[in-house]
């Protein structure tokens, strides 16, 4: 089953700059820098190649994506295996991320739907969003009753006025309210139930890599916004049908060497220089790179190196913003390769909670066509286990770590307890932001104190209602906006869910609640 789908007829239309259609249209044309290939710096060379500018692309790693790439690995006999930094799930109102997609896949038939993302906890109960309906509130309020952590006094028990923010946001207003309180404190202050509490939103805090103690809760509630009460769009997602590299970057990449952008991947830069008349781009391969414009789309700590490392640009301000960003606990992803297939009525995903470390489990053989081909030879299964948030101090998981998940996966799913795991690859990780507590307010906006040098990515600031990949391609059409709107060319509309909960009397009463 293919991605198509409609779209919220309520979602927020944010209009492009205007300007010149095409840089053949002005004097000389622009050349842009983008320093990164994840889903923002992709975001920002399409904008800016769309418009006639010359793009150079450079990348630390092999492969595009970002932290949504894809790559090939041997395993310990020598057999290459396709390898990611683990499942991510390709949510229906990721309106600016699906909008780069199409830029290669106009009918997004690279992507298919997940039919059903249960969520268990340690005793089994099990809450689904299968055949909830569309429209909010009635959306989150069938969720609740059906689900067996959540009875009908629970929802009566619940403190409306401390609850109003969640139908309340608009941003950047939830933030200056509730960023400074952590979401486990503002689910108490509602009396959430914590069976409830701990299946439903401690999955989804875990997803930014964050326990709900060290979340903010301004997050938690624009997440709550974002796939409940702001939009009609639901929770059910996509996934792409291959993977990430083969599905969606090498056809990205392909559409846009053929508007001359150049990709330099395998090169770290090191640092920015300003010149009269722009920036200069060193490489640790000695390489400068002239530019009129710089697109920094780098994770935390590349951001924060190549801003140390450059010493034109000397805003104290704005690199104490930039040095302050945080990058969130480590996790694990351990992918197996089984030489026996798990039960057929297992999900493609399955998040769990109340089972530390283990915080889902996925079969990627459902969906994806490389395992699916391997587990067709061997009769056997491809099976992808996450741990979000470890605490460890070490630079590698521990072997108890790596035997806990193991057994997890057992107990979870017991007949894979006679599997032969027939190779396996991990990736321990530690470069995802941490959206703590008031780190809001002193995230560097995409726009710097230098013209011409923007930022994007989803540690970045933009003050619209989005989180996780969304923020990073919104922050990256935004990026190559603000370089486009310099050189007088036009920019690339964006697209939200609301900007504004739908609940008006709710509204009013968080209002007088503030």
């Amino acid at each position: 089953m293919t991605a198509t789908h409609p779209r919220d007829p309520r979602a927020v239309r944010h209009l492009a700059p205007r300007g010149a259609a095409h840089a053949d249209l002005l004097h000389r044309r622009p050349r842009a820098v983008v320093v990164g290939a994840g889903i923002a710096g992709l975001a920002a060379a399409t904008g800016l190649a769309e418009r006639g500018v010359d793009v150079t692309v450079v990348e630390r790693e092999q492969y595009l994506g970002g932290r949504v790439g894809a790559w090939a690995e041997p395993a310990a006999d020598g057999t290459p295996l396709s390898m990611s930094r683990g499942f991510h799930a390709f949510f229906r109102q990721y309106y600016n991320l699906r909008a780069l997609l199409r830029r290669a896949d106009p009918a997004l038939a690279r992507l298919r739907s997940v039919g059903d993302y249960p969520l268990l906890d340690a005793d089994g109960r099990r809450d689904t969003f299968r055949g909830l309906p569309r429209t909010p509130p009635w959306n989150a309020l069938l969720f609740a009753l059906r689900s067996p952590t959540f009875r009908l006094r629970d929802l009566l028990g619940l403190d409306p006025r401390a609850a109003a923010p969640l139908a309340a946001v608009s941003v950047p207003e939830v933030y200056e309210r509730l960023d400074h309180t952590d979401a486990e404190t503002l689910l108490r202050r509602i009396n959430f139930p914590p069976p409830a509490r701990h299946l439903a939103f401690e999955v989804f805090s875990r997803s930014f890599f964050a326990p709900p103690r060290e979340m903010s809760a301004a997050e938690l509630a624009t997440m709550f916004h974002l796939y409940f009460l702001g939009s009609t769009e639901g929770l059910v997602f996509d996934v792409p049908d291959a993977a990430f590299d083969t599905a969606l970057w090498e056809p990205l990449r392909a559409y846009l060497r053929a508007r001359r952008v150049q990709f330099r991947t395998g090169v770290a830069v090191t640092r920015v220089d300003r010149a009269d008349t722009g920036f200069r781009v060193r490489t640790a391969a000695g390489e400068v790179l002239p530019a009129d414009g710089v697109v920094l789309a780098l994770d935390v700590a590349g951001l924060r190196s190549v801003v140390t490392a450059s010493p034109d640009l000397r805003d104290p301000e704005w690199r104490e913003r930039v040095l302050g960003l945080r990058t969130a606990p480590p996790f694990l992803v351990r992918r197996l390769w089984l030489d026996r297939p798990v039960a057929p009525g297992r999900p493609a995903f399955l998040a769990t909670s109340g089972r530390p470390p283990l915080d889902n489990i996925s079969v990627l053989d459902r969906y994806e066509c490389e395992a699916r081909s391997w587990a067709d030879r061997h009769r056997g299964a491809v099976v992808e286990l996450h741990a979000y948030a470890v605490k460890s101090d070490g630079a590698a998981p521990s072997q108890v770590l790596r035997r806990r998940l193991l057994e997890r996966l057992h107990e979870t799913y017991p007949e894979t307890a006679g599997a032969r795991i027939v190779a396996e690859l991990s990736q321990w990780r530690q470069d995802c932001p941490l959206p703590g507590l008031g780190d809001f307010a002193r995230r560097p906006r995409v726009r710097t104190p230098f013209d011409g040098l923007v930022l994007c990515g989803d540690a970045i600031r933009i003050d619209l209602p989005v989180a996780l990949m969304e923020r990073a391609a919104a922050t990256g059409w935004h990026a190559a906006n603000g370089l486009l709107a310099r050189w007088g060319l036009a920019g690339h509309e964006l697209t939200s869910v609301p900007t504004r909960g739908r609940l008006a009397p709710l509204r009013a009463w968080a209002a007088r609640g503030r």
